[in-house]
Parts: C-alpha cells; sequence; structure tokens
C-alpha cells in the first residue's frame, strides 16, 4: 500500500484532456488491485463467469482503458517482479487483514449486512498468476506496452518518468515520488462518484497530479528527507516507529536533518525503537539500506517500448468466448478504444508523446 503522503505534497486537479499527448507508465498491479476492490455486486461478490473464475480486473481494464486511451492518453503497464525481501513482513500483514477481512466477511453475510459485507470484501482481494498473465494478454491485445519490472513496478515506473520515457508514473501509492517521479498521476482509473467507507456518503474522485520538484518547495523538503520523512512513518520495507505520524516525522527531519541524527538528539528517539530503526535489529532493515531501496532501486534501465495495433479478434476470444462476456459491450469498449489516436499515429508515437 506505501505511505500516505496525502497532504503533505499538494496535489493538482487534472483532466483527460490535459493528459492528451502524453504516454503514462501505470502500476499495473495496483491498477488491477483497485478494479478487484471497486468492481463488485451489491454483496461485495466479485464479477466471475460460468465457472468461477475472477473476472473484475478484465472488466476494469477493458473499460477503463477504452476511456482514458480515446481522450488521447498513451498508457504504458508496468508489472512487479520479484518483492524485496524486505517487505516479506508487509506481505505478512497484507495476508493476515485479507484472512481476518475473508472471515468478517462472510459473518457479514451470514448477518444480512450488505454494506458491512461489501465494505469487508474490498480488502480480500487476491491477485493470482492466472489473472496477472490475462491481464498482460488484454493488454497486448490493446497494443500497449507491457514492461516487466525486475522488482517494484512503482520504482520501475518512476525510473521510465525520470528518463522522460514516459510523462509520469500513474499509481494510486504515493510511493512513486520516494522513487523519483517527477510527476504523479493518481485516480486514473477511479474516477466519478464513490461511496466512502462505512458512510451513506459520496465523493466525486477525479485524477489529480502532484509535481514531486514543486512538492519538496511547498513542504520545504529534500528528496532525501522525504524518504526520510516515510521511513519514520512506515513503509513497505519498514513499519516505522511507533507514535510517530506525518506531521511528527516531518519535525523532526526538518529539526534535525535525517532520522541518524534524530536518533542521537530528539528526546523519545534515543530509546529502542529509534535504535532499532538505525542499526536493522530484529531483522528490520536499517535506515541507510531502506533509503538506498528508493533513491537506487532494481529497475531495468534500457526499455523499449513496443506499441502494436488493436487485436478486435484476440480482444473478443479472451473476453467473450472465454469468460463469457456481453459481446454487445466489449464491441462497444472495443469502438470507443479504436477511436485512440495512438493507433492512427504508431509509426511517429515517440514524436508524438
Amino acid at each position: 500500500m506505501g505511505v500516505d503522503l496525502g497532504g503533505l505534497l499538494p496535489a493538482e486537479p487534472i483532466t483527460l484532456e490535459q493528459l492528451a499527448g502524453k504516454v503514462l507508465a501505470v502500476d499495473a498491479y495496483n491498477t488491477l488491485y483497485q478494479f478487484l476492490a471497486i468492481i463488485r455486486g451489491p454483496d461485495g461478490t466479485p464479477l466471475r463467469d460460468s465457472q468461477g473464475r475472477v473476472t473484475s480486473h478484465l472488466t476494469g481494464l477493458l473499460n477503463r482503458t477504452a476511456n482514458v486511451a480515446a481522450a488521447g492518453v498513451g498508457l504504458v503497464f508496468v508489472f512487479d517482479g520479484a518483492p524485496h525481501p524486505l517487505k516479506a513482513q508487509v506481505l505478512q500483514a497484507r495476508h493476515e487483514v485479507r484472512a481476518k477481512a475473508q472471515q468478517d466477511y462472510e459473518a457479514a453475510v451470514a448477518e444480512g449486512d450488505l454494506e458491512r459485507a461489501r465494505s469487508k470484501a474490498q480488502q480480500t482481494s487476491t491477485l493470482s498468476r492466472e489473472m496477472v498473465e490475462q491481464a498482460k494478454r488484454l493488454i497486448g491485445a490493446f497494443g500497449f506496452p507491457v514492461v516487466q519490472a525486475p522488482s517494484e513496478g512503482e520504482a520501475q515506473a518512476s525510473n521510465m518518468a525520470h528518463e522522460g520515457l514516459v510523462y509520469a508514473a500513474a499509481s494510486q501509492d504515493f510511493d512513486s515520488l520516494l522513487y523519483g517521479a517527477p510527476q504523479l498521476v493518481r485516480n486514473l482509473n477511479i474516477s466519478g462518484r464513490r461511496k466512502l467507507p462505512g458512510r451513506q456518503a459520496f465523493v466525486d474522485v477525479s485524477p489529480e497530479k502532484i509535481d514531486l520538484e514543486a512538492g519538496l518547495g511547498a513542504a520545504q523538503l529534500s528528496r532525501n528527507q522525504l524518504i526520510d520523512v516515510a521511513i519514520l512513518v512506515g513503509t513497505d520495507y519498514n513499519p516505522g516507529v511507533s507514535g510517530i505520524g506525518p506531521k511528527t516525522a516531518v519535525k523532526l527531519v526538518k529539526d534535525f536533518g535525517t532520522i541518524e541524527a534524530a536518533v542521537e538528539a530528539a528526546p523519545g528517539m534515543k530509546g529502542a525503537a529509534g535504535k532499532r530503526l538505525v542499526e536493522g535489529r530484529d531483522g528490520l532493515g536499517d535506515v541507510a539500506t531502506i533509503r538506498r531501496l528508493f533513491l537506487e532501486p532494481s529497475v531495468e534501465k534500457d526499455v523499449k517500448l513496443h506499441w502494436g495495433r488493436l487485436d478486435r479478434d484476440g480482444v473478443l476470444k479472451l473476453m467473450v468466448d472465454e469468460h463469457e462476456f456481453s459481446r454487445d459491450r466489449v464491441s462497444a469498449a472495443l469502438d470507443k478504444l479504436a477511436t485512440s489516436p495512438l493507433y492512427k499515429k504508431q509509426k511517429s508515437i515517440q514524436e508524438w508523446f
């Protein structure tokens, strides 16, 4: 899930029309998990075909890609590789959260509490290897590039943005900024009217952009200091220091410069928790190692983006023949996708974007 930096770095509302003519590197796993969480029935049941196979991710991928691409936005989908060993604790915690949410979901269904059932069901989403391969196959049929990252997809997408291969990284997580993405686009796939969890209230969600350099200037932090703030709060690589939230973390980093200096001089940071963080005790990563994972992540440097043509037959075979989607609905989405300027300017796509 990454660290929540919302409110620390200002976000600028942006429309798809403003992104027209640009390419975004999409954090594919993050996107697919969004579709699995959101696209469900009233009781939280995900969409399935007659064989019981989940198809929510395919629905979201087809329809949202058609909308975004038709607006003239190019999409490159970046998939995670092997997770770093330091993520083991976080991954285990996520597994436990899903298991508990599944129990709560079943209890809510038995009680007839559909609202609570749906809320809990959204926390049970699991992305299988088969689903990932289905997604890659569908993206390939769109003619859009698929990039396989050696490790973190967000790191790879951020590096591609930093190198100018794409305009921005697209993800719900803020970690892309820690990895150095100059621009982060959020809410690309969840735009529209959304219900607030556990409340009878709705909000309008629209895309937003965070500019790293401008955000750091507004927060009066360097990128290294932003990383230190995240480490204090907790990242995918470490649990953070108990009792320290974003505001306290920012104050500590501004007052002392680094986590190491804060542990040496700040009241309350000299104890076991601070020293464990700096020294990496109890099997946890030390600050220097975690900081380096963000500053020097494992990424593929020589990425080549291969754009193809829309394979309508390939999409129909996967969606209609294999997973029993409505041919009319899939064809309508394909008609919209086919209007994308991408397919008309393939020979000069790099110059176009």
